[in-house]
């Protein structure tokens, strides 16, 4: 089996959630027991820094994983969604899982897989688990896919948890109110390994608060402690990763790691935690962060894809001083989209084309115009969405490409390959 082949075969048996939504969630934990039982029970050979939360999960799990790379460990790194390739999920150092290691993988293990019937995330993070035990990582940053407590990835006893906020997503599953959510992803910390929570609030602290105690597990909130910009640590304005709303990212991800070094045997200097936030993107090949993809005109990607993002995109995007901002939008159909539009600029420099992801979920390009109400376009074809605004765009005004991941990844790969 190629590796073409083995992500046809893998998108085919188990679609993932990413192209089908609720249809590929499969909560719980007994069926990926299963298939680690299958493969010697990698997770329990490597220790883990395990990460959760609404938004915020991935750049800050990025930014713990470069730091330890500075600091000379071998890192891995498990992440979602993918942008481009399904092999960015999965990376020792920054280098993605091999093609010729998946295909031969899924070959391996295909009568199994059939025989099982997971889900295509709970197949990753076998795979995943796997690489990090086969290549004897000396740590791997974990991120969760949904939720925390059903989620796969909550097999593992991490040496380390990590919470970064709390927001209305993925409400099917999780629950309507913050309280509820705040429950499931409270749901990885574990008996008596210590806790960093990204942004305290007051409906979810007395969760978290609550289930630490019960955990005998040392807790801290990042924006109560010691803050990055006050130590020695001058790295914020160095970051690759450029988005305002990066800061609150930064600071879980320092207390993250000063977290680590009290309650760890793991030992990192300052000046590796500043290598490690500077060089993030570099290192671990993170992409569409506030990225920049082009210049004259200046276009930009990120990936905020709820209200509790989008809030800080539509911040920045009304600090750029372009005399006009081409914005290329579109939304998959399980977000808060009513909330995200009031957010938005609507100035008159301000001028939207909606148009449609590429994924079942994607809501259309008509029916966001429509959402919107006001004045724009609607092009369901993304190539044609981003032509015309680079066509209508001088040299001098900006175009934005955002609000799904997948529009996000149309854009990578557009612009890079």
């Amino acid at each position: 089996m190629t590796y073409s082949e083995a992500i046809a075969y893998l998108y085919a048996s188990r679609p993932p959630f990413h192209i089908v939504g609720a249809a590929a969630y499969k909560p719980g934990l007994e069926k990926t027991l299963q298939l680690l039982a299958e493969v010697g029970d990698p997770h329990r050979t490597f220790q883990a820094i395990h990460v959760a939360g609404t938004n915020g999960k991935g750049s800050t799990s990025h930014l713990i994983a470069a730091a330890l790379q500075a600091s000379g460990r071998k890192v891995g790194l498990f992440t979602s969604p993918h942008l481009v390739s399904l092999t960015e999920r999965i990376r020792v150092n920054g280098a993605p899982i091999p093609e010729e290691v998946v295909a031969a993988f899924v070959t391996e293990h295909k009568d199994f897989l059939d025989a099982v019937q997971p889900s295509f995330f709970e197949t990753m993070t076998m795979l995943g688990f796997w690489w990090f035990a086969h290549e004897k990582v000396d740590i791997a940053v974990v991120e969760v896919g949904l939720g925390g407590r059903l989620d796969s990835t909550n097999v593992l006893t991490p040496i380390l948890s990590v919470i970064t906020n709390i927001g209305l997503d993925h409400t099917e599953f999780l629950g309507n109110t913050l309280t509820q959510i705040a429950k499931e992803k409270a749901g990885i910390i574990k008996p008596h390994v210590p806790v960093v929570i990204g942004e305290s609030h007051p409906q979810t602290m007395n969760v978290f608060l609550s289930k630490a105690q019960e955990c005998d597990a040392e807790i801290y909130f990042a924006d109560q402690c010691e803050y990055l910009r006050r130590t020695r640590l001058k790295v914020a304005p160095e970051c690759e990763l450029k988005g305002n709303y990066q800061e609150h990212n930064l600071q879980t991800a320092f207390v993250a790691l000063r977290a680590l070094i009290q309650n760890s045997k793991f030992k990192i200097q300052n000046s590796e935690i500043a290598e490690g936030f500077a060089k993030v993107s570099t290192m671990t090949g993170l992409r569409g962060r506030w990225e920049t993809l082009s210049n004259r005109p200046l276009v930009i990607c990120d990936t905020g894809h709820n209200s509790h993002g989008i809030q800080y995109v539509a911040r920045q995007l009304k600090e750029l001083p372009n005399p006009n901002i081409w914005i290329v939008f579109g939304m998959v159909n399980d977000k808060d989209t009513d909330v995200v539009m009031r957010l938005l600029p609507k100035e008159a420099k301000y001028h939207y084309i909606f148009t449609r992801p590429d994924t079942q979920r994607a809501r259309t390009a008509e029916e966001m115009l429509a959402l919107w109400g006001k004045e724009g376009m609607a092009m369901e074809n993304p190539e044609e969405a981003i032509r015309y605004a680079e066509q209508h765009a001088s040299e001098e005004d900006a175009i934005f490409i955002g609000g799904s991941n997948y529009l996000v990844g149309y854009a990578l790969s557009r612009f890079t390959h």
